[in-house]
């Protein structure tokens, strides 16, 4: 693609303003890494880009030695007991077992527990807090005991394959040289998508995806048809995310763990997905969605003598049939009903701050119309890059720049103030726009709690009036 051409020219100024954190993101898909989440497969193409020529072929040999699929999990055992070691690529999550004094390393992929040694731990912290990906040295165990309790192997080396920078600066600097259209198509296909296919509405709603990464507490709900990159984004994108598709759950594995004292995922992550929301149950629907109420509310919950705040925030993902009216897609079945039953309550849908209408995005269907052709910011830095931003709430930015009208209770204005300050982190990280760039940001993020407040007027319209939410920008 020349440097003469639209596209070429922000090539060029991806690659000028962010150096070794430029990725072409067409590499991850041609040289077939679609296994590896993406923040991986892109931190091992910069890696073996540095090994000079033939560096492919290299690399898709190493890929293909070392990963291995779920359904292999014997393969690996079979060799760890033959061949006495085995190194593989995957996710390595540690917990303490306090009692014996050892730090246990997970492979949740293929049911592998192995002792891991603390000067691993020391250079590894995030494996105890979120896991991380890398290539894992297993061997077997040297102490033989008849303690059930010790892991059959060990942790004998490990490479995190992990941006060393995790300062957002990089991207603060360099968004003053990008317009608010060249910025937005930078983001578009940072997350591996092509720009020219999404009007700016569209890409709009595809960037509002990332707002629970970037902000914390945002409880956001999105609902369109199938294929439309709603769950390929947040696997992809985070190491910071967990998605739950469907599915049992129960409140060890999102809250607390009373048997063995382990913190629930709304404690170990940064965002909880809950996705084809419809198939999802719970063992005590009660309880768990009265915790779920209370957290979405305040950002803490208690179970026995457990007491957690979290940051985290919740989406919640549904497939819905759409038809065409007019020229735009809309959904032909009642939201609510997307939801399970313990979720078809006003006051449950009160606590979701936004609504967004994921049934306006196109189906991503041919990878050569849909998927990214240029470059982009990598994706192990943006996703190190979101989580730090998430410190720093704006909300009080937002606050000096709006006026709420008078029907505006307590939960709208959190609502559009925590979206409007994930938006704004994401767009203008610079704190640089004009009174009309956020204008567009504030409304977007009005426009998806006014469909809240449409929503809980359609299921309770004695205790939800139908009322126009409404805000004056101050100039």
């Amino acid at each position: 693609m020349s440097s003469g051409d639209g596209v070429g020219e922000l090539d060029n100024k991806i690659r000028r303003h962010f150096g070794d954190y430029a990725v072409d993101k067409r590499l991850a898909y041609e040289l077939e890494l679609v296994k590896l989440p993406r923040y991986v497969a892109e931190y091992l193409i910069t890696e073996f880009q540095l090994t000079g020529s033939g560096w492919e072929r290299r690399l898709r040999e190493f890929v293909r030695k070392h990963y291995y699929e779920p359904e292999e999990k014997e393969l690996v055992k079979h060799r760890l007991v033959t061949e006495n070691v085995i190194r593989l690529i995957d996710e390595l999550r540690i917990y303490v077992d306090v009692s014996s004094e050892r730090h246990i390393g997970l492979i949740q992929s293929l049911d592998i527990a192995a002792e891991v040694p603390v000067d691993i731990v020391e250079k590894n912290r995030a494996t105890l807090i979120t896991g991380m990906w890398g290539l894992i040295t297993l061997g077997k165990n040297p102490v033989q005991s008849d303690d059930p309790s010790t892991p059959p192997a060990v942790v004998e080396d490990f490479k995190p394959f992990q941006a060393a920078e995790t300062d957002p600066k990089i991207i603060e600097e360099a968004r003053s040289h990008f317009s608010f259209d060249e910025w937005v198509k930078v983001l578009i296909q940072t997350l591996g998508l092509d720009p020219d296919v999404y009007s700016q509405r569209q890409s709009l709603l595809l960037l509002s995806r990332l707002v629970p990464l970037v902000e914390g507490n945002v409880n956001l709900a999105e609902f369109g048809p199938r294929q439309t990159g709603k769950t390929f984004l947040y696997r992809n994108l985070s190491n910071y995310v967990r998605i739950i598709a469907g599915g049992s759950i129960s409140p060890a594995m999102l809250f607390y763990n009373l048997r063995t004292k382990a913190p629930g995922e709304l404690a170990m992550k940064d965002v909880v997905v809950f996705d084809e929301v419809s198939k999802v149950r719970f063992p005590n629907p009660d309880e768990m969605v009265a915790k779920l109420k209370d957290y979405m509310e305040s950002g803490f919950y208690e179970r026995g003598d457990k007491k957690v705040t979290s940051d985290a925030s919740i989406v919640l993902m549904g497939n819905v049939s759409v038809e065409q009216y007019g020229g735009a897609y809309l959904p032909i079945e009642d939201l609510t009903y997307v939801l399970p039953e313990p979720m078809r309550d006003s006051a449950f849908i009160d606590r979701i701050h936004g609504l967004i209408p994921g049934w306006e995005l196109p189906k991503i269907s041919q990878s050569k119309y849909h998927l990214a052709k240029g470059y982009g910011i990598a994706s192990d830095y943006f996703s190190e890059a979101l989580h730090s931003m998430r410190k720093e709430s704006l909300s009080r930015l937002v606050s000096e720049h709006v006026e709420f009208s008078e029907n505006f209770k307590i939960r709208d204005e959190k609502a559009v103030k925590r979206i409007s300050s994930g938006l704004i982190k994401l767009l203008f990280p610079n704190k640089e726009f004009s009174s009309s760039e956020l204008s567009k940001i504030l409304n977007l993020a009005l426009e998806y709690r006014q469909s809240i407040r449409d929503w809980l007027h359609k299921i309770a319209p004695g205790e939800f009036l139908k009322e126009e939410l409404k805000i004056k920008i101050r100039g």
